[in-house]
């Protein structure tokens, strides 16, 4: 029993996410980069991701991708679930038909409760609380978004000032 590169590489690029996206949509290409995960397995994860509700995309010039929710309304087993990863420490899937004799093996019972365990961890974590993880062990504070007036100043033009010009 293992977490598959698919459910760590979604959480990595979940927290990679949260922690960049008062900047505005944050661009799969970025996190490839910064985080070593292939374009196309990015892709393939936010759109799970995207269908299970977690993330939004913006398209366009300056598109990518937000968090749909809040980062402590995402728990870590929300992101697992939703890349369809299985944690399953039983031998039979779940299925209580360890030795393909329709019971279940002597210790089907420790197993299936350590899925449970696991589970009821990850989903006592939020993407919010690793984001501030990651941030104290940073030394990073918590962003601030600064906004700026793009609009070109606007000159007005009076007809006396034209007058006087000619």
């Amino acid at each position: 029993m293992r977490l598959t590169t698919k459910g760590r590489f979604a959480v990595t690029a979940m927290i990679d996410l949260a922690l960049r996206q008062h900047e505005g949509p944050v661009t799969l290409a970025g996190i490839s980069e910064r985080q070593h995960i292939s374009l196309s397995y990015l892709e393939q994860l936010f759109g799970k991701l995207r269908r299970s509700k977690l993330v939004s995309s913006v398209r366009g010039p300056g598109g990518g991708y937000c968090l749909a929710r809040d980062a402590d309304a995402i728990s870590i087993a929300d992101i697992i679930r939703a890349v369809d990863e299985v944690l399953d420490a039983t031998s039979c899937g779940g299925k209580a038909d360890c030795d393909g004799d329709q019971k279940p093996c002597m210790t089907h019972k420790l197993w299936t409760t350590l899925n449970e365990k696991m589970y009821e961890y990850l989903g006592s974590v939020s993407l919010g609380d690793q984001v501030r993880e990651q941030r104290a062990a940073t030394g990073a504070e918590a962003p601030v978004a600064v906004l700026h007036d793009q609009r070109p100043a606007r000159r007005t033009v009076r007809r006396n000032d034209m007058r006087a010009a000619a």
